[in-house]
């Protein structure tokens, strides 16, 4: 006796079409695409806590919404300091409109000579919005080692200098750290990134 071949129900077929037209699209979305070195998912640089120059405790849900850039510094550092600091300004500049969701935070990994009042004074040189951190040697030593960051005091005659590393690194809006910004990178690529985790439905 010949048996009817076993049928789909209609209603099971309708639903495995939806599932399959969702996998497909999955499958063929892609992550967003940087200039920078994308870290997203790194086991470092979750957060900080540190001090502005008034005295307040900062960490980084206080810039939840916006794009925050961190960079690791001294106040004396003859240029290579200078030099990411104006770039961040001709970031902010090529942002146009959208220049206000991007934050521009100063980690001094010289808090002997880098006082508050100092701080504030140096950031404001560059733009008023940006914002100087510092924190005790110890607190230094450790935000130094949440975000892999080298640095080291280099005796100069009486005086001191200090070596770091001068990678920059960026938070999107949600505080997720997704970018490490080489040194040499230009303001264009690295405003084009800001534009991109702007616009993640993600971020």
């Amino acid at each position: 006796m010949c048996r009817k071949p076993f049928g789909v129900h209609p209603l099971v077929r309708a639903v495995l079409a939806v599932v399959t037209a969702w996998l497909l699209a999955a499958c063929g979305s892609s992550a967003p695409t940087f200039h920078s070195i994308d870290v997203t998912g790194a086991n470092y640089g979750h957060d900080f806590r540190l001090t502005d120059p008034d005295g307040r405790e900062r960490t980084l849900a206080d810039f939840r919404g916006k794009v925050v850039m961190i960079y690791f510094g001294f106040i004396q550092c003859p240029d290579v300091c200078p030099t990411a600091l104006s770039r961040a300004v001709e970031v902010r500049r090529l942002l146009g409109a959208d220049a206000d969701r991007l934050q521009l935070v100063f980690i001094t990994v010289d808090p002997e000579r880098d006082t508050g009042d100092i701080l504030k004074a140096y950031t404001a040189e560059f733009d008023p919005s940006f914002l100087g951190l510092s924190a005790s040697l110890e607190g230094t030593r450790e935000v130094a080692e949440q975000f892999r960051v080298f640095y080291r005091k280099v005796p100069t005659g009486d005086s001191y200098t200090m070596d770091h590393g001068t990678t920059s690194y960026v938070f999107d809006p949600a505080g997720r750290l997704r970018l490490a910004v080489a040194h040499a990178q230009t303001a264009q690529s690295i405003a084009a990134d800001v534009k991109t985790l702007l616009q993640d439905p993600n971020s």
